[in-house]
């Protein structure tokens, strides 16, 4: 900046055709800053700043190692390929959602998948008056907010995704609030989907948008010892 004549200054903040008063108390704000702005600091804070800068990349090869742990763990499982499969589910969010749901045949319904993670709608009543149904937001919080981000990525990015959004906001464009209240229903459908391919062993086909796949029987829940329940194992202790 000190090195810009006041004429160049004035075109870069966009102050041309101002008046003669103003261009003067821009021209001064210039000449003041080149001996106001900055500060000189003592060998303290470069150690701290060198300090902070060895913290974050402690940090980021933390996340990054648990990251790999976790995919490694996660690829013993081939229900995490039918996850990742889906547009918008990235590793973390499979992982998330083949930790939470486990064994799917444990649910007897779609209702109680979605309940787990608290996408189910709830009314408040009071007497004979009853409120408009909202999220309860009484499930798994994290995997419901990466849900949504996966709904909303799968709805701008992916071709399917963005005619099956589109078809669901016509002629409701201009409503208020409208996108977000699709975008949640979408993020319920994918984990809906996410169920269903888990239970079908295979991966994802467009065509679970429009509802076009047969219906799964849902079969006996199997008892265990840990409240009901089973513990999905990798694959080499299945004696598959």
């Amino acid at each position: 900046m000190s090195g810009l004549s006041d004429e160049e200054f004035g075109k870069r903040l966009g102050t041309q055709g101002r008046t003669l008063a103003q261009r003067k108390r821009l021209s001064a704000l210039k000449n003041k800053a080149q001996s106001s702005i900055g500060c000189h600091f003592g060998s303290s804070v470069e150690f701290e700043g060198q300090s902070v800068v060895k913290l974050l990349k402690e940090v980021r090869q933390t996340l990054a190692s648990t990251q790999q742990q976790i995919e490694q763990v996660c690829l013993k499982f081939k229900e995490y390929s039918y996850l990742l499969s889906i547009p918008g589910f990235g590793p973390t969010l499979s992982a998330m959602v083949l930790g939470a749901i486990g064994n799917p045949w444990r649910f007897q319904n779609g209702a109680q998948v979605i309940k787990m993670v608290g996408l189910d709608l709830s009314a408040s009543q009071s007497g004979k008056s009853q409120g408009a149904p909202i999220v309860s937001k009484k499930g798994k919080a994290e995997i419901r907010y990466a849900l949504y981000q996966a709904a909303m990525v799968a709805s701008s990015r992916d071709k399917h995704f963005v005619a099956y959004f589109t078809d669901q906001l016509r002629g409701r464009e201009k409503e208020k609030g409208i996108k977000t209240k699709k975008r949640v229903k979408l993020a319920a459908k994918m984990l809906m989907i996410a169920w269903t391919l888990m239970k079908k062993q295979e991966h994802f086909d467009p065509r679970y948008l429009s509802g076009q796949t047969p219906p799964i029987v849902a079969r006996k829940a199997v008892k265990t010892d840990n409240g009901g329940i089973p513990k999905v194992q990798p694959e080499r202790d299945r004696g598959l």
